[in-house]
């Protein structure tokens, strides 16, 4: 990072630690933040192309909650998992096992692509006691506002899977693209925050292990949204959503969260597909109230 992060006098109060753990026949690496005898434990799952770095500044705004972030397999410091591919299957099966092995009855959070991955999972059986979901995917990737650039990054990422090895991972790890991508994302006129969102992509968003993973988590992420599960998932779900998300419009998230038997929408004004980054506060006041009825009843 070369940037001052704005949320860091905030994180620095919170105890982490790496750790890893078996699942699926390969090492996964997740952090733990926050006190160790908290009584509610999150699972957090980060979006595309990201890593645990990403929710970090949710977690800054939620000290009394211990948080287990984990790198998707493909991503950050977790290896792909050995012989498979990464679909949505794959990863869901891989946050069940993971969720059991670590950390059994926590509340799980997902953001982005990780919202896909957390209904995947809950919807084919992971226990948990309640459901969040940040940005969810509530529409067709391709229908959303900006269809016609969802179709570009779908040209993008099939060119990068079908060049040569060199030019092909040349091309998926380009910083101007990269920052094309990121200018395109953030709605915020802080220009510190703005030029901490932009750093962190810059960072961290080609942390990915191979082009074929990257290839196929992109697939997986397009190919498949929220709606699909919703229905099946019975445990009372927050929804935290942007007004001018550009993925899935605000209109969509609406009809979504009808599709859950128990779920509650929050709607944040003047931000897009980067809650995480540009109103993390603002998110986990709503996770916090969420939370509070039943946080004896939780890990």
């Amino acid at each position: 990072m070369t940037v001052p992060n704005p949320y860091a006098p905030l994180l620095d109060e919170i105890p982490v630690e790496r750790r890893e753990a078996d699942v699926l026949g390969g090492r996964t690496a997740y952090w733990v933040y926050g006190p160790a005898d908290a009584e509610t434990t999150i699972v957090a799952v980060h979006g595309f192309r990201g890593e645990h770095h990403g929710l970090e500044p949710v977690v800054a705004h939620l000290p009394g909650v211990r948080v287990v972030s984990p790198d998707l397999p493909g991503f950050g410091e977790t290896a792909p998992v050995p012989g498979r591919r990464h679909d949505l299957d794959l990863y869901a099966q891989w946050l069940r096992e993971f969720s059991a092995a670590v950390a059994p009855g926590a509340v799980i959070l997902g953001h982005s692509f990780g919202s896909i991955v957390v209904a995947a999972a809950v919807a084919g059986g992971l226990e948990t006691p309640r459901v969040i979901l940040v940005n969810p995917i509530g529409a067709p990737a391709l229908e959303g506002p900006r269809g016609v650039l969802t179709r570009l990054a779908v040209f993008y990422y099939w060119a990068g899977a079908r060049l040569p090895k060199r030019l092909g991972e040349g091309l998926l790890r380009n910083g101007l693209i990269v920052r094309v991508m990121s200018v395109s994302m953030a709605k915020t006129k802080d220009s510190g925050i703005r030029r901490f969102v932009h750093d962190q992509h810059d960072t961290y968003f080609s942390r990915f292990a191979d082009r074929d993973v990257l290839h196929d988590a992109f697939v997986a992420s397009v190919s498949h949204d929220v709606r699909a599960f919703a229905p099946q998932i019975a445990q009372p779900t927050l929804l935290v959503a942007a007004q001018r998300d550009d993925i899935t419009p605000i209109e969509a998230e609406r009809e979504l969260a009808k599709m859950f038997p128990s779920a509650e929408l929050v709607e944040i004004p003047d931000v897009g597909h980067l809650i995480h980054y540009e109103t993390p506060a603002t998110a986990a006041g709503a996770i916090t109230r969420f939370l509070a009825p039943s946080d004896a009843g939780t890990r």
